[in-house]
């Protein structure tokens, strides 16, 4: 699996796995093999022509009618090519202006745009690949089982045309892709902490380094902090004999030049132990959802609070997004967090690397949308509800006082913005988290 590769390694193949050059690459440059290694052994095993009966293809000796199959197909694909390339911008310059321009990185990630675009591209070069086979001189050839190779694949362009078509409609709306969002954040939920809570999850030990941090590995590059390999910085602090703390969160800007690792015993790294080091933490121009929950629940936060604007106007799909994000909250919560202290061997403590907890998620989650929906009763009814939906998926008292105190934040906030019906309403959802947090389940 990819977990046990370096991270640049992990991190290209993470990029190029999530655009529209690997896989239509692969599948043009497979179909246009298979058109010219078809037509070749057709030529050197007559044979083979010997399957395609003569109701499926009569004109087995004229290639004037194989070349104009091919070349009408090869024409029409790339045709159609460009027509999907025109519906992709229109949708992806849709979904940037009216949502988030965050969220682009979903619809490039797509993998029926991909599959589209590969086999469009691959029909195309299997003709082309196949089109000199079929010839009159020096004497005549028809490539029969690689044209009805080409007519097979005609109608399964259309068929895939028509699929692209309808999912792209169905992509562009905005309950689907909250929805999609949050389950690719549930992904990366799932990847980073794989272990279920426990009943009683007991908070994780404070370690402490032996020696002091005494020397700073500076950033050779600006970007955010995109994905770190704690495996190789464990197996690199072990083999130097030294501890490292990483300086900030995945997700983080960093500029060049700022400590981005603390390592006890500087002395011990040399230039190139130093670039080992760094090689480990993937810094680019933008966030990526390798490790990066947070950026999964801001992309969703951008939608909703531009759905609340003035100028948008759109409670409903303010309230969908906080639906959303209490969902992310509960999967979050029913997993044990990530590690922050790395030992190697136990009890000699390695790496530090700092993780959002839950009181940030949740300021990350609500805080935004709560300040923005003071004067909307919906959405701020719903933040309650979902306050005390996620309350009651845990018996932790602690939770209880983080969620409830954010519920009160809810209602201090929209005190002197709405009617006191309104604040009735608010102030009977909120007895109910408060039940919840004195009599948990």
């Amino acid at each position: 699996m990819t977990k046990n590769l370096p991270a640049t390694v992990r991190s290209a193949l993470y990029a190029l796995r999530g655009g529209f050059l690997i896989r239509p690459f692969v599948i043009a440059f497979t179909a246009g093999a298979a058109g010219a290694v078809l037509s070749s052994l057709e030529e050197q095993y007559p044979g083979i022509q010997a399957i395609v009966p003569r109701t499926l293809f009569p004109s087995h000796a004229d290639p004037q009618v194989a070349q104009a199959i091919l070349t009408t197909i090869a024409t029409a694909t790339m045709t159609v090519v460009s027509i999907v390339f025109a519906i992709l911008l229109m949708t992806l310059t849709l979904a940037s202006t009216q949502f988030s321009p965050r969220i682009l990185i979903s619809f490039v990630r797509d993998q029926v745009t991909q599959w589209t675009l590969g086999v469009f591209l691959g029909t195309f070069s299997y003709c082309i690949a196949a089109l000199p086979a079929a010839r009159s001189l020096p004497f005549p050839f028809v490539p029969v089982l690689t044209v009805l190779g080409a007519m097979a694949l005609a109608p399964v362009c259309v068929g895939l045309l028509i699929y692209f078509i309808h999912h792209i409609s169905n992509a562009i709306s905005v309950n689907t892709i909250i929805d999609r969002l949050r389950r690719e954040t549930e992904l990366v939920i799932g990847e980073l902490m794989p272990y279920a809570r426990a009943p009683l999850q007991m908070p994780e030990s404070i370690g402490t380094f032996r020696e002091a941090l005494d020397f700073a590995v500076l950033s050779r590059a600006s970007g955010y902090i995109r994905y770190v390999d704690i495996d190789r910085l464990k197996t690199l602090a072990k083999a130097y004999g030294t501890g490292i703390a990483l300086e900030r969160r995945v997700g983080h800007f960093i500029s060049e030049g700022v400590a981005l690792l603390r390592v006890t015993r500087g002395s011990r790294l040399t230039s190139d132990r130093e670039l080992e080091l760094l090689a480990a933490v993937e810094i680019g121009p933008t966030r990526t959802m390798q490790q990066d929950v947070e950026f999964g629940i801001v992309q969703i936060v951008d939608i909703a609070l531009r759905a609340i604007s003035p100028a948008v106007n759109d409670p409903t799909t303010a309230i969908s997004c906080v639906d959303q994000l209490g969902s992310v909250l509960i999967c979050w919560l029913g997993r044990t967090p990530p590690r922050s202290y790395h030992y190697d061997p136990p009890h000699v403590l390695r790496v530090v690397v700092p993780w959002i907890g839950l009181d940030g998620l949740l300021d990350l989650a609500f805080e935004q949308i709560r300040h923005y929906a003071v004067a909307d009763a919906a959405v701020s009814l719903r933040l309650i509800r979902v306050l005390s939906d996620i309350g009651s998926t845990v018996s932790d008292p602690a939770i209880h006082s983080l969620l409830l105190e954010r519920g009160k934040r809810v209602l201090a906030g929209c005190a002197s913005r709405l009617p006191e019906d309104d604040l009735d309403r608010l102030r009977r959802r909120l007895a109910v988290l408060e039940d919840r947090v004195a009599y948990p389940v």
